[in-house]
């Protein structure tokens, strides 16, 4: 299992690459193919769509969620192709971590002419971010 930091930086990076080579203007199911396959190409394993499963508090399955990309099963990518990062682009992210019961998550915008990423660390337990 590789280190988060290193993960989220290599992805971070692959994105940014992206981001300068595609600009923006393409529809978000393009950015998620190109950034699936750049982070294949390096060996990591991704998994488009991943489903993610919703609970109650009882435990009975209220819904499924479906991830952009889930990068060696402990990160949670959420693209975007937005003018700029909203709240509800953060909810939705977050939901997904508490979903899932991951720690660790990324939201990236490819609509703007800035790049924007943002980092999301979510401790099993805890009511907010």
């Amino acid at each position: 299992m590789q280190d988060i930091k290193t993960l989220c930086d290599q992805v971070r990076q692959t994105a940014y690459d992206m981001h300068v080579y595609h600009a923006h203007g393409h529809l978000e199911k393009i950015y998620e193919n190109a950034l699936a396959h750049r982070l294949q190409k390096t060996g990591l394993e991704i998994q488009q769509q991943h489903p993610i499963k919703v609970y109650d508090e009882d435990g009975t399955m209220i819904g499924d969620y479906l991830a952009d990309l889930l990068v060696a099963s402990q990160l949670v990518v959420e693209l975007k192709t937005a003018k700029t990062l909203a709240p509800e682009h953060e909810a939705q992210i977050v939901g997904y971590l508490k979903s899932a019961r991951l720690a660790h998550g990324l939201l990236i915008n490819f609509g703007s002419y800035k790049f924007e990423l943002r980092k999301y660390v979510w401790a099993p337990g805890s009511k907010e971010l």
